[in-house]
């Protein structure tokens, strides 16, 4: 099978993400449920002022079934000592080793008199499962505020000074995917789903809606590649409507057989802040132009890129489902890719990745989903793994997301006749460092729009 052959230097620009149709996870009481945590909590740093605070954890499966850390986020809730105040997470030595925990923080959306900000702690692959009964061992974490300015832990909901040995602590809230099943937040309510976000779903009036730009989505209007030379990356071929009680956005591609005629659209984050963790997007492919005659090699994507630095450049990443309705790129029927890149040349055409095929119809709605760790890049279609690349091809630097259809070349015979292709985009979600299942992305998804949140971006910029 030849590499795919499509990108210029110019074309770089894009990240997508994919979507499910599982089964939604609830939330069951600790202690009940064959999937269950609690949270164990103590502090070295008991002083009601401190230049440092430190909340230390186990993690106990008291479960009946084994866990894996990597879906479990813990929330430390907290209240900042001034609007503007930055803070800076660290680990000073952990059980599991601190380079498998990640700690961010984040602005409750609700504040209390006690808490208008947390520390939520998640763990990658390398972490491990916990066998029922068993625990992580210590987590001795801490952060301070960016300045060093002494931190007033006296009105900190999750604080409890006097804990200097271990015990269950219910302040703190722990989430296993998307349920919530120890603790309880500021105030009494449910944690959103855990994990930095951008979840969008996609709930616009037009290309030129203010809210496009404003929530960090840029609409491609300039030329270049990739496709067809001197084709048209046109924003009005960007547009949104309801579907299925829902908005959906829908990406155009049309042409008459000529580069004057052909008319492209992409849309992309502007921010390149994602790397590692879950990528999903509820994407419908077509086959069959929406009007005049098929056959044009058209690919229709939703992937996630960084720029090319240099000429074969091993700091470059993207990662792509694209779907050919009509083949292209040497193929003569339908073909379905997921593509993993490390880095290329464009001239001459030279690439390193790894791909993996099948060659039949996939138009219709699809649920696609892409994970990243630090072991492995997984590819999921409809919930059933498609593919797992290795990790030489894991990515080094943070990316864009991006969706966009476009033509390959004008070498089909099709004259003078105008013809334009559709693919629609339902939503989607970006989970920074936590590895979801195709169900449980379903469940996040079905949280959101039973909450009727139709944006969210906590992710931090890199």
């Amino acid at each position: 099978m030849r590499t795919p052959k499509r990108r210029t230097a110019a074309a770089l620009a894009l990240a997508l993400t994919a979507g499910l149709g599982s089964a939604a996870l609830t939330a069951t009481p600790a202690g009940a449920a064959a999937d269950s945590v609690k949270v164990q909590y103590r502090t070295s740093a008991g002083s009601a002022s401190t230049d440092q605070a430190e909340p230390w954890f186990k993690v106990v499966n008291n479960g009946t079934g084994a866990v894996a850390l990597q879906q479990v986020t813990l929330r430390y809730y907290f209240k900042a000592d001034a609007p503007t105040a930055q803070y800076r997470f660290a680990c000073s030595w952990a059980v599991k080793g601190c380079s498998r925990i990640t700690g961010t923080f984040g602005t409750l959306a609700t504040p209390t008199a006690t808490a208008d900000r947390y520390l939520e702690i998640t763990f990658k692959a390398g972490a491990g499962s916990l066998a029922p009964g068993a625990d992580t061992g210590d987590m001795q974490l801490r952060f301070h505020r960016t300045d060093w300015k002494m931190l007033n832990q006296a009105d900190d909901y999750s604080f409890g000074g006097p804990r200097t040995t271990y015990g269950d602590w219910d302040k703190v809230t722990a989430q296993l995917g998307a349920a919530t099943v120890w603790g309880t937040a500021p105030g009494g309510t449910r944690p959103e789903p855990g994990g930095p976000t951008l979840f969008d779903d996609f709930n616009y009036t037009s290309h030129t809606d203010p809210a496009l730009a404003a929530r960090g989505w840029s609409i491609r209007d300039y030329g270049g590649g990739p496709g067809v030379y001197g084709a048209t990356w046109a924003a009005e071929n960007v547009s949104f409507a309801a579907e299925g009680g829902n908005s959906v956005m829908n990406l155009e591609a049309s042409t008459a057989g000529t580069s004057a005629t052909t008319r492209q659209a992409q849309i992309h984050t502007g921010a390149t802040k994602f790397k590692n963790g879950t990528y999903a997007a509820r994407v419908n492919f077509s086959d069959a132009p929406r009007s005049g005659p098929d056959g044009d090699h058209v690919v229709q994507t939703f992937f996630t890129i960084n720029d090319l630095t240099a000429p074969m450049a091993d700091d470059y990443a993207e990662y792509d489902f694209e779907y050919l309705p009509n083949g292209g790129w040497g193929e003569t029927s339908n073909i379905f890719f997921a593509t993993s890149w490390e880095t290329y040349r464009p001239d001459p055409w030279e690439t390193v990745n790894q791909h993996t095929v099948a060659r039949s119809s996939f138009a219709g709605w699809h649920d696609l989903v892409l994970t990243i760790d630090d072991t492995a890049l997984t590819y999921y279609v409809d919930g059933v793994l498609f593919a797992t690349h290795d990790a030489r091809y894991l990515p080094e630097r943070p990316m864009m997301i991006s969706f966009n259809q476009w033509l390959t070349d004008l070498s089909t015979p099709l004259g003078a006749d105008t013809r334009a292709y559709d693919q629609k985009v339902d939503y989607v979600l970006h989970v920074k460092d936590q590895v979801l299942t195709p169900a449980q992305v379903s469940a996040r998804i079905n949280a959101y729009r039973g909450a009727g949140t139709t944006f969210q971006d906590t992710v931090p910029n890199s």
